[in-house]
């Protein structure tokens, strides 16, 4: 047989090949309007509708010399403009090019993929104006055209929230998620948690981090009429259920008020950072100083501190004095970095003051070579070893065993220095 034939008789078994016949998606039905527009419209909201359905939006606008608490809008641009005069690469400071959106969302839940947002707040800078954008999801029904009238899909921006990094944008990321087979996809944005700022800044300052505390304590403003943030999900609900809008009006106001504070909380830090002066208290600007060293500012870190030092007293700037006490050693200025070790032991946790106690011994021993100090300072050590419980046994014992390590090597050498001195 022909090989022309073989591969004729090779094709009869293999049949004729199959169209693939390509899927084609299923055309988008609009959800129907629900019944309640017009008490919801009566209420203050107005209708959109678009290619993927309805939601509602309400819109407010603020001059630049509306006041929310102690401070005016307009001194956001000077916020940024001090970030652009400072040369720091901070994890907090905006460009003057960057686009930037005030964020905040409402959600029926926590968490989970039957959690939805139903109020997306957004507050940005615009023809001389803050415009508060807020939009309210329909019903769930609906939710791709309240999702899309975001406009996150459009073009990317610098988005400030207050615990947004680890909630809000990640509960928006999964519900564009469950409407991606029809929405277009979502922009990364660059994220700013203010709830990560006010930690660093208020750290043991203020007892809780909740935005509401932050406004009466740091922002100059208190809520009037506001209403517990867990019962907007049972409000919104209830609006769904009942059709009457008003006191979900309430919730908009609430979100409307966080929105407005995040501008004014990120003056206010920005200003604490970069601003020379004194104002607010010695915990805040030490927490400042730290951040600075953490981020490896180590001039600026040393300038805060020292600024600490200096205007408060040393109970005060006990903290302050054990930060500046490791940049003073790292510079080789040993003298100054004992003696502020020293202040600092006054005020510090047992934790920071086994540090500083550890800190004094090696200085005593290995760059003054002033054993006797070097050895009180050690028994100090572990007397504290002793007499409190912030270490775990095992710690304990390890600790233990280093520091009686120290104080026989330091015994030794001071013996011997003895005994030279009398030969």
């Amino acid at each position: 047989m022909s090989y022309e034939n073989k591969i004729l008789q090779m094709k009869k078994l293999l049949g004729k090949k199959k169209e693939v016949k390509e899927e084609t998606k299923p055309k988008y039905q609009k959800p129907s309007q629900p019944i309640y527009v017009k008490n919801w419209e009566d209420a203050g909201l107005t209708l959109i509708e678009n290619d993927f359905g309805v939601l509602f939006k309400r819109e407010v606008r603020y001059p630049l010399d509306f006041k929310h608490g102690k401070v005016y809008l307009r001194s956001f641009f000077h916020a940024v403009d001090m970030w652009h005069n400072s040369n720091i690469d901070h994890p907090f400071s905006i460009d003057s090019n960057e686009r930037v959106i005030f964020f905040d969302t409402e959600t029926t839940g926590l968490k989970g993929v039957g959690t939805y947002i139903f109020l997306i707040g957004l507050l940005e800078f615009c023809d001389k104006e803050f415009v508060l954008t807020q939009y309210v999801l329909a019903d769930p029904s609906n939710e791709a055209a309240f999702l899309f009238e975001s406009k996150f899909w459009k073009q990317q921006a610098t988005i400030v929230t207050y615990n947004g990094k680890s909630f809000d944008w990640p509960q928006l990321e999964t519900r564009w998620t469950m409407n991606q087979n029809v929405l277009p996809k979502l922009k990364q944005m660059r994220q700013i948690d203010l709830l990560h700022s006010t930690k660093r800044l208020w750290k043991n300052n203020l007892e809780r981090m909740k935005l509401t505390l932050v406004e009466e304590e740091k922002l100059g403003f208190k809520r009037i009429g506001d209403i517990p943030g867990h019962l907007a999900p049972i409000i919104y609900l209830d609006a769904v259920k009942s059709g009457n809008a008003q006191s979900l009006m309430k919730v908009l106001y609430h979100n409307e008020w966080d929105l407005l504070s995040l501008v004014t909380l990120y003056s206010i830090s920005t200003n604490l950072l970069l601003e020379d002066e004194i104002q607010d208290s010695a915990i805040t600007h030490t927490n400042i100083g730290k951040w600075y060293g953490d981020l490896k500012y180590e001039e600026k870190a040393q300038n805060v501190l020292y600024n600490v030092t200096d205007n408060f007293n040393d109970h005060e700037a006990g903290n302050a004095y054990f930060l500046l006490a490791f940049q003073q050693k790292r510079k080789s200025f040993y003298k100054e970095a004992a003696i502020s070790f020293e202040k600092s032991l006054l005020t510090i946790e047992p934790p920071q003051k086994l540090k500083a106690l550890e800190q004094l011994a090696m200085l005593y021993e290995h760059q003054f070579k002033d054993f006797q100090n070097a050895l009180e300072y050690t028994q100090k050590g572990l007397a504290l070893l002793e007499n409190h419980y912030f270490l775990k046994e095992q710690q304990k014992v390890k600790a233990k065993e280093k520091w009686y390590k120290r104080y026989n090597r330091i015994e030794k050498k001071l013996s011997t220095l003895l005994n030279v001195t009398v030969d």
